[in-house]
């Protein structure tokens, strides 16, 4: 009996241990899986602060980019407008440089037809006097046969220089009756003549001459007053 009673207490005792350890597991499952539960918590507030900086950064790159961007394209624009500067500046330049030559083409030009027009200028200034002179000579009467003869010669000489001269563009200037006019007569004296109103040319001292249009000698004139 009392082998019996001692097995029954140490049976009671083993079952009580094994609940006692069947309790342990269960309290320290419960452990566990409030240890995990809060290490799951933490993960996903980790992964969810991860994600709102990600979020955080990829909008400041965007932001970073578009700045980038915007200034990237101001600096085209400046670029742009220099070019745009430089392009006008050039065109200036060459429009400037090409009517530069232009005028020096017309000015050579002109100078040219000039030479060209006027070319004989110096030749017939220098023979209007043996005109003077060849007038004069013509204008005295003479009778001697053999003197006549002569003055044929001159004559002759004479036309033949009137011709050259005529053929050149040189041309006498019309004076005698006409209006005094200072671009083409100079007067050396004046003189009241009844009939005549003033400032009229009532005789020629010294025939004037025009090459072309431009006049080579004035004609000297005595001018009515």
């Amino acid at each position: 009996m009392q082998e019996e009673k001692e097995l029954q207490q140490e049976t009671t005792c083993d079952c009580e241990k094994e609940a006692c350890k069947t309790e342990e597991v269960k309290e320290a499952g419960k452990d566990e899986k409030a240890a995990d539960k809060e290490v799951n918590k933490d993960a996903k507030a980790d992964d969810k602060e991860a994600k709102k900086d990600a979020k955080a950064e990829e909008k400041e790159e965007k932001k970073s980019a578009k700045f980038s961007k915007r200034k990237r394209i101001e600096e085209l624009e400046e670029e742009v407008a220099k070019l745009k500067e430089e392009v006008a500046a050039s065109k200036n330049a060459y429009f400037k440089a090409y009517a530069d030559a232009e005028n020096l083409k017309k000015r050579l030009q002109s100078e040219a037809d000039n030479v060209r027009k006027y070319r004989i200028q110096g030749f017939a200034t220098e023979v209007l006097p043996v005109l003077d002179n060849l007038e004069r000579a013509l204008d005295v009467k003479v009778e001697d046969p053999n003197i006549k003869n002569y003055v044929k010669g001159f004559e002759m000489i004479y036309q033949q220089l009137v011709h050259i001269l005529e053929n050149e563009g040189v041309k006498v200037i019309e004076a005698q009756d006409k209006p005094f006019d200072p671009n083409y007569h100079q007067a050396l004296m004046q003189e009241a003549k009844e009939g005549v109103e003033s400032g009229m040319v009532i005789e020629v001292l010294q025939k004037g001459y025009m090459l072309k249009d431009r006049v080579l000698r004035a004609a000297l004139v005595k001018v009515s007053e």
